[in-house]
């Protein structure tokens, strides 16, 4: 019977070291990816004052090697619900074969978003699904989760040292998935500008290779009714050398953009968005 016991007790005792184990693997996996100094910086970043909302007309170019470049116009509006809550809509007005064209990226608290795309030749609105959020918008760039908002805690935020985009100083920040299923990257790597607490640079890295495949680039940053402004960017395919670049021409902060312009109805309807373009 003490046998048993005996045998019993090195079971419990050899089945609890394990899970210490395990947990320690954990807490020091954790530690390799993130430190406090690192999601300090990841939560300035996403804090930055952008004010209440924005309205913008954009030039996007497309671009490749050998071939012609390929120029859009659209009209981007967005709204800062607060608490993880926010709203956005991209609506093309040129060339005329995309004309009309919208979407709509509801961003709630957590890791959850509704986006919705409407095509003026089929005249519907259709539900991008979460499968295809690597998926590119209108052949540029831009995957569809590129244009979600992505809060701190859905990452884990390292800061791994200095580094430089141009002559120009700024801090290396790697964020990690928490879940790799709600990313199409497995990581991603900024420069932040210290001072202005902008991404100058995002290396955004394969999930297969690991290893960047796309970088966002910014050019021209200005102060506009006291907001930071990124007015020229580009975004990078690092395998294919195509590049598609983006041109704010014109801005306009807190205008008390309506909720009823984010709705399915209004993505279908331009009317309700005409007022308040830049």
């Amino acid at each position: 019977m003490r046998r048993v016991d005996s045998m019993e007790s090195k079971k419990t005792l050899s089945r609890l070291f394990g899970i210490v184990l395990i947990g320690m693997s954990q807490l020091c996996l954790s530690a390799e990816l993130s430190n406090a100094a690192g999601t300090r910086l990841a939560r300035a970043v996403y804090d930055r004052p952008t004010g209440d909302d924005s309205s913008s007309y954009v030039v996007m170019r497309l671009k490749k090697k050998g071939k012609n470049t390929q120029q859009r116009l659209l009209y981007s509006y967005a709204k800062e619900k607060g608490a993880g809550e926010r709203w956005s809509l991209m609506r093309f007005v040129d060339p005329k074969s995309i004309d009309g064209t919208g979407l709509m990226t509801l961003d709630h608290p957590g890791d959850e978003s509704d986006q919705w795309l409407y095509l003026p030749a089929l005249d519907r609105v259709r539900r991008i699904s979460s499968a295809r959020k690597g998926g590119r918008f209108v052949g540029s760039d831009f995957f569809y989760e590129d244009l979600k908002d992505r809060e701190v805690e859905m990452d884990h935020h390292l800061l791994s040292g200095q580094g430089k985009v141009g002559e120009i100083a700024c801090q290396v920040l790697v964020s990690t998935p928490r879940d790799s299923d709600n990313s199409v990257y497995s990581k991603r790597v900024s420069c932040i500008h210290p001072k202005l607490l902008i991404p100058l640079r995002i290396d955004l890295y394969d999930k297969d290779q690991n290893q960047p495949v796309k970088r966002l680039l910014a050019r021209k940053i200005k102060k506009i009714q006291g907001y930071w402004t990124i007015l020229d960017s580009t975004m990078y395919d690092l395998k294919t050398g195509h590049q598609t670049q983006l041109f704010t021409k014109r801005i306009k902060y807190n205008q008390n953009l309506p909720d009823a312009l984010f709705t399915q109805q209004a993505l279908s309807d331009d009317s309700k968005e005409r007022a308040y373009r830049p």
